[in-house]
């Protein structure tokens, strides 16, 4: 982090801005960030730096939506999360940047095949009337589908805090959780910015532990933090415009993209 030229600072300050457009528009499009930060910086100290930054995207998400999160859902979760998040410690104790980035792009390609299925399972059930009406706007914003059960919410919620943990990554988790729950976009956004919110708050002290988060880190998110800004002002512009069979796809294709990223790089 003492040499980073001035193409790497172009990227990581596009990638800041992504994160503020994934905050309020599409949250998938987060592992694209974390692959340009783990591209650039070591795979293990870009999780420090990105960190901070995600925190100010949070923050900006939940000004925007926080009247539209279901907290039922959020305390579901939590309990699950808080178990993912010590095994993730307990896996950067030992893990190398190689085992960080393909073990969570295994695991998003895994969940993403998963959450396929269990779509393409729901919608054989619920015929093509039911799918003809998930496309219209008029749906509930919030509230998981009754399908949903603990043991979904327990799996997404380990898996979730896990790789947010290790990278930064639980946003594609719980984007397919989400979307398999049937939340629309508001009732996903809003619920997703308070859970992120308070997740990576809770995270700091493990980062500052594992010496993630140090001084030389915050001195790059000082210069980082500024881009997150207009990327979060265009993503609030762009997402009432876009449709909810669109979401969905954007959200599942930047996990894909990810995923492969990490893998690859």
């Amino acid at each position: 982090m003492d040499s980073i030229s001035l193409w790497q600072l172009v990227a990581l300050a596009a990638a800041s801005t992504l994160v503020g457009f994934s905050k309020t528009a599409v949250s998938g499009a987060n592992t694209i960030s974390l692959a340009v930060f783990a591209a650039v910086l070591p795979a293990r100290e870009s999780t420090g730096v990105l960190l901070p930054i995600l925190i100010v995207g949070d923050l900006l998400a939940v000004t925007v939506y926080r009247r539209h999160a279901h907290w039922p859902t959020l305390l579901r979760l939590f309990p699950a999360v808080a178990v993912g998040v010590v095994a993730g410690t307990l896996f950067l104790l030992w893990a190398d940047d190689a085992a960080v980035r393909t073990s969570i792009g295994a695991i998003l390609l895994f969940m993403t095949g998963v959450t396929l299925w269990r779509r393409r399972l729901a919608e054989k059930e619920s015929g093509p009337e039911a799918r003809k009406e998930s496309g219209s706007e008029g749906e509930k914003e919030s509230g998981p589908e009754a399908g949903t059960g603990r043991t979904a919410a327990r799996g997404y919620g380990v898996l979730g805090g896990f790789t947010t943990m290790v990278a930064n990554a639980g946003g594609p988790v719980m984007s397919l959780y989400l979307l398999s729950a049937g939340f629309r976009k508001l009732g996903f956004l809003g619920t997703s910015a308070w859970f992120f919110l308070i997740l990576n708050v809770s995270k700091v002290p493990f980062s500052v532990g594992l010496g993630l988060i140090d001084a030389r880190s915050l001195l790059l998110d000082a210069c980082l933090l500024l881009f997150v800004l207009p990327g979060a002002y265009l993503g609030r512009v762009c997402v009432d415009r876009i449709n909810q069979r669109v979401f969905d796809r954007i959200v599942i294709g930047a996990t894909v993209i990810g995923g492969l990223q990490l893998l690859l790089i």
